[in-house]
């Protein structure tokens, strides 16, 4: 018998206890503060991507000397960033997906429990 295998019942994994770097999931729920977290952090990313690619625009014709609007620089980074912000943040918006998923699977059983339990049927809590 390993120590290193089992773990003492004093010392179970608890859902509040996961650390920061831990995905989402705890105990198979996700909460909305950890989904509205991942959300926040991919939709952030995806806009610094933009500024960046943006900046680069405008920087690459200050540079070769030709007058770039704002709004055309503007237009060109969404377009170039879309399709780059799935592959630089697919990990991150796997993450966020699977807290979507999750959330979504929990918020059915929670409600298929509610109404099993307003039709009178017993459930095995």
């Amino acid at each position: 018998m390993s120590e290193s295998s089992e773990k003492p019942e004093d010392q179970v994994e608890r859902p509040g206890a996961a650390d920061s770097s831990a995905p989402a999931k705890q105990d198979g729920r996700v909460t909305k503060g950890q989904l509205a977290r991942d959300v926040a952090i991919y939709s952030i990313a995806r806009l610094l991507l933009v500024v960046v690619i943006g900046a680069i625009i405008l920087g690459v014709a200050a540079l070769v000397g030709v007058a770039v609007p704002l709004l055309v620089a503007a237009i060109f980074a969404v377009l170039i960033a879309l399709p780059l912000s799935l592959l630089l943040f697919a990990k991150l918006r796997r993450r966020v997906n699977e807290g979507i998923a999750a959330f979504d699977a929990q918020r059915r059983a929670d409600q298929a429990d509610l109404r099993a339990r307003l039709r009178g049927e017993g459930t095995a809590r």
